[in-house]
């Protein structure tokens, strides 16, 4: 049995726009030289040239939110409850099975930036890639901002799900989602274009906010989607495990096993 791996995941890394300028994450790399003292001290007596080559150990200090990264979102970062009025589960409560799914991607890279996928959009895609979505498969969408990771532009790029697109999925037993974009829903900067022409509050933050009916995680800053097919693919989503928290980090990941696929499209 053969397996195939294609990494779904960003970097943490600095001097890149993955995020708004005040969350990015900020990563201080110390080296074999510069730890040689901290190293020591562990060990009174011992002198630089008792190590090889004299040299300590790489240690790196990275400054984070959970948000940073490819991560999972949580239903607690929605809204403080879900599925009508339960508590929303944190990061730590999400169950693992959701997180190891077969996938389906949703090719939305047409869009231009800042539309809003409604339901009738997803029924579209579905069709034409010829699938029907099964309870608990993993739904990414790939959208444009794929394409401009590393770019300035990034967070401004892509299209975003709607409540309904959104509601679409979950009615149909989804509780995993995905996009590439910096949000599930389309980029703040064009939603508050629209809200100051509106003043509709409804608009904003819509996609996330069904969570509040239905339960549901989405991971969001992925990369790679235009590498996977419609379908024919798991996903590995395990996210750290951080108690009480809005959302985890997570090395995303799709796996081409065949079997491994139709043994899980069996036990649905």
């Amino acid at each position: 049995m053969s397996r195939r791996f294609v990494d779904l995941s960003i970097f943490f890394e600095n001097e890149v726009a993955s995020d708004p300028p005040p969350y990015r994450p900020r990563i201080e790399y110390i080296d074999h030289q510069a730890s040689r003292a901290g190293m020591l001290a562990y060990y009174p007596g011992m002198r630089p040239d008792d190590q090889p080559d004299g040299e300590g150990w790489a240690v790196e200090k990275v400054e984070l939110i959970t948000h940073n990264g490819t991560h999972l979102d949580a239903p607690w970062h929605y809204h403080p409850t879900m599925d009508g009025g339960r508590r929303a589960i944190t990061i730590d409560e999400v169950p693992l099975e959701w997180c190891f799914q077969p996938g389906v991607k949703l090719d939305f890279r047409h869009f231009p930036d800042g539309y809003v996928a409604t339901a009738a959009d997803v029924e579209a895609e579905l069709k034409r890639i010829g699938h029907e979505v099964r309870p608990l498969e993993i739904v990414v969408v790939n959208t444009r901002a794929g394409s401009r990771y590393g770019n300035d532009d990034y967070v401004d790029a892509g299209c975003g799900m709607g409540a309904e697109a959104t509601m679409y999925l979950l009615e149909r037993g989804v509780r995993l989602t995905g996009t590439d974009a910096w949000s599930w829903d389309a980029p703040f900067s064009h939603t508050a274009k629209k809200y100051a022409q509106t003043h509709d509050a409804s608009i904003v933050w819509e996609g996330h906010k069904a969570g509040r009916h239905i339960g549901y995680c989405h991971l969001e800053k992925l990369h790679n989607l235009e590498a996977l097919p419609p379908t024919g693919f798991m996903v590995s989503c395990f996210p750290c495990k951080i108690r009480g928290a809005s959302a985890g980090w997570t090395r995303a990941v799709a796996i081409f096993d065949d079997d491994l696929v139709r043994r899980s499209r069996e036990d649905t």
